[in-house]
């Protein structure tokens, strides 16, 4: 078999990435988007988009993505290799990004023999390349169309600074169900997993002034903390940034109302889209989400380095 050559697109190659068929079943080309548009964003670049030929011609691809502002990428989200699994794990092994792997899935993937083949080879071959799975999660989706959910009035939200709402994400940290979190925590510590959450919701280009705490009107005079809430949006649509609830306050259904005070905050702004995303081992925010009327749309498996 011809050698393999592992390299970036150079300048002018962009449209050398269309040239691998696709039969687009899983994958980020699933839910169609373009990744020439990406480019034009910015969101996807010539030197974090690599390839993998024999001779000239184009036998796997990925393409790393990030915010038109970033100067890294932030996740790998699209990966095809055809027949050729070395390729493919030559890929991954040979670029030299160790961000993780964001696999997009159509909702129920396994029950359908096609999609789960595709989508279990692209598993393969990033475990045989080094990665492991870290988690599945669920994507939800609330239109207007689905109506509004409840506003209970059962918690006070006020806004908070940037010390305030880190203090909230290490109290609800604690015992959580985030796989990310758990992980980073048990990587580097609980601090720098509060700080990596922070992180994350000052990337988003949401405005910083929607971000809520959420107390109790029992307790002390001013309330008890309860958890915390962040209607945001990312570069393509609002979503629901974070959601969380302390420790002592679980049980008593506040990851709905935390849920619905967001979705109640983004609809009155406009948005004609809200998107969610939980673990599936977070049983308490799936089914929050689905009382509340959002509608599942996408699975995804994530999956990072060794």
């Amino acid at each position: 078999m011809t050698d393999l050559v592992i390299r970036p697109l150079a300048a002018g190659e962009q449209h050398r990435f269309a040239e691998l068929p696709d039969p687009s079943f899983v994958g980020i080309a699933w839910t169609g988007r373009d990744y020439a548009q990406g480019l034009a964003k910015n969101e996807y670049r010539p030197e974090w988009t690599w390839a993998a030929l024999r001779g000239d011609r184009v036998v796997a691809r990925a393409a790393w993505w990030g915010g038109p502002d970033d100067a890294d990428p932030i996740n790998l989200d699209w990966f095809d290799f055809g027949d050729d699994t070395e390729a493919g794990v030559a890929l991954l092994q040979g670029a030299p990004f160790t961000c993780e792997y964001c696999l997009v899935l159509p909702p129920a993937w396994r029950e359908d023999p096609v999609v789960r083949e595709e989508g279990q080879r692209r598993i393969d071959v990033s475990v045989q390349a080094g990665m492991r799975v870290l988690v599945e999660r669920i994507r939800f989706r609330w239109t207007p169309a689905d109506g509004l959910p409840a506003r209970p009035d059962r918690l006070e939200y006020r806004p908070c600074d940037d010390d305030a709402m880190l203090d909230a994400i290490r109290r609800v940290h604690v015992g959580t169900l985030d796989a990310h979190a758990r992980a980073q925590a048990a990587r580097e510590g609980a601090e720098a997993a509060a700080l990596e959450d922070l992180k994350i919701l000052r990337w988003f280009p949401g405005p910083r002034e929607d971000w809520r705490l959420a107390y109790t009107p029992d307790g002390t005079p001013d309330g008890e903390l309860a958890g915390l809430t962040v209607p945001t949006r990312n570069h393509t649509s609002p979503v629901i940034g974070l959601i969380g609830v302390v420790p002592e306050r679980r049980g008593h259904g506040y990851g709905l109302d935390l849920l619905a005070e967001a979705t109640h905050m983004l609809a009155e702004r406009g948005a004609q889209e809200v998107i969610g995303e939980t673990d599936f081992g977070n049983e308490p925010m799936a089914a929050a989400f689905r009382k509340a009327g959002y509608q599942v749309t996408q699975e995804r498996v994530f999956l990072t380095w060794q």
